[in-house]
């Protein structure tokens, strides 16, 4: 075999997807599970430069819609935690405990930050006094920490994760709806326009609920596999936290009120486990245009005879690429130890939305060959061309990959009218939609039957146009009070 394709990914995507995901990982170096603390695993250099091209554009978004930033602690009291009940329950089985500090022990346990409620809650009782203050809108970017019991898998669930939170308190509870219905914009507006992925928003059941919400709203994404993978969240807190957390103001007639709360967490390392599973081919990584740690790669293709006549017109072409494409990073692939086969292979692998090779010939023809992550098609260029070419390609480049990826979501739907028909929908991969009696706690044991004889979970219903519509439960035969999308999930 030869050095080309024992570099490459031994198996097709659509075949055993796990072993695809996990050999992508290694190979195109994104993260390394080797170290010696399960769960916590670190991010390599590729991915890092990614994954702060992510927050970046998450960051600017959200402060332009009216965020300002917050640093906070990692460590959290254990009596934070204590002051609402159902995010005790919620959470307490996966915080890790800090219990020493060196040798001595402390006086009260410290929580290695789960999520930031019980921390920022605390401080905005302190920071908002009037309804001058309000609305407040403060976010915070960062790692948190979950012991997670199930199996991990690296991006998708981990036990360190990284993502951003925007907390966020108003006067009135229809204000903080608005809220709600604000993140869920700002959800498609980063997935699907800046990083190509297609989601679709359920709400959750209320046994599904973040712990201590009124009502959550999850942006769900179908993988290849035909599981979905969970996205950002938004949760309407109503004023559960803000009562025992004393957030309140004055208001304009000198009374006192408690705010409205919500949350908001768009978990970035996630995201880009998303992006990888998602937009990837069997060659490897595919990234949209801007989050790619490199743009653009020249490689220059010679013999002996002609090295530094094809060196020294790709060093032209590269000069001149970074004057005129200005916001994007090119490199040189001028490395004599590698041939060009591998390199071809290595930057596919790594995603580099475009490459550029030039040869002798094509120095004689005046031209370049460019080659398209997306479609794997190459073409040759005229230099005198090269500049209206490239800037084109930039700027659609994102786009193309995000028309590739738009799943039609209801060709994924199967509807079903028997936990029978469930099963068998399931087992083919697909998504499936349901009449059930309710979403609210009463229909919890009809989606505890669907778990354990579907392996499957009720995500919710729809937040957008729902068209389907049934008379009874899939599961107890009741009359239909909702119709639920039913899906495995990671």
């Amino acid at each position: 075999m030869s050095k080309e394709k024992m570099k490459g990914i031994s198996v097709k995507k659509n075949e055993d997807f796990s072993q695809w995901y996990t050999e992508l990982i290694q190979k195109a170096e994104l993260a390394d599970i080797r170290y010696n603390v399960r769960g916590l695993v670190p991010y390599r250099a590729w991915a890092s430069i990614t994954i702060r091209k992510m927050y970046r554009v998450y960051e600017e978004t959200l402060e332009r819609k009216g965020h300002l930033p917050l640093i906070m602690p990692t460590l959290i009291p254990e009596s934070n935690f204590m002051l609402e009940a159902k995010h005790v329950e919620g959470f307490s089985p996966r915080v890790f405990w800090v219990t020493h500090g060196g040798d001595k022990e402390l006086e009260e346990r410290l929580a290695l930050r789960p999520t930031s409620e019980t921390a920022l809650y605390q401080m905005y009782s302190l920071w908002i006094r009037s309804y001058n203050d309000l609305p407040f809108k403060r976010y915070v970017s960062g790692q948190v920490f979950r012991y997670e019991g199930a199996d991990t898998r690296v991006f998708f669930r981990a036990r360190e994760f990284h993502w951003i939170e925007s907390h966020d308190v108003f006067a009135t509870e229809e204000e903080a709806k608005q809220q709600v219905i604000e993140d869920m914009e700002t959800t498609y507006e980063m997935l699907q326009d800046e990083f190509a992925i297609p989601i679709i928003f359920f709400q959750r059941p209320e046994w599904d609920k973040f712990p201590g919400a009124v009502h959550t709203y999850a942006a769900d994404a179908l993988m290849d596999s035909g599981k979905v993978l969970q996205l950002p969240s938004t949760h309407l807190l109503g004023q559960n936290f803000s009562i025992p957390f004393d957030v309140k103001f004055i208001d304009e007639n000198n009374d006192e009120q408690y705010g409205y709360i919500t949350c908001y967490g768009p978990a970035i390392s996630r995201i880009y486990g998303a992006m990888i599973a998602l937009l990837g081919d069997d060659n490897g990584l595919v990234l949209p245009w801007d989050l790619a740690p490199i743009q653009v790669v020249v490689i220059p293709i010679y013999r002996s005879a002609t090295k530094d006549e094809v060196l020294e017109k790709a060093r032209e072409l590269e000069t001149a690429l970074k004057k005129y494409m200005k916001e994007t990073t090119i490199k040189l692939d001028d490395r004599d130890y590698v041939s060009p086969g591998e390199k071809f292979n290595e930057w596919e692998l790594k995603g580099v939305p475009l490459r550029i090779e030039i040869g002798p010939k094509d120095i004689q023809n005046e031209q370049v060959v460019v080659v398209n992550r997306i479609s794997g098609n190459k073409e040759s260029v005229k230099l005198v061309d090269l500049k209206n070419y490239t800037s084109s390609y930039a700027s659609n480049f994102t786009k193309e990959l995000k028309k590739k990826h738009s799943i039609q979501f209801e060709a994924q739907v199967q509807l079903a009218q028997t936990v029978d028909e469930v099963k068998k929908a399931i087992g083919e991969n697909k998504i499936v939609c349901s009449g059930f009696c309710s979403i609210d706690l009463d229909g919890e044991s009809c989606a505890e039957l669907i778990e354990k004889e579907v392996k499957a979970f009720v995500r919710g219903k729809r937040v957008d146009t729902e068209k389907h519509k049934f008379e009874k439960c899939v599961v107890c035969g009741k009359p239909a009070k909702e119709t639920i999308y039913i899906a495995r999930s990671y």
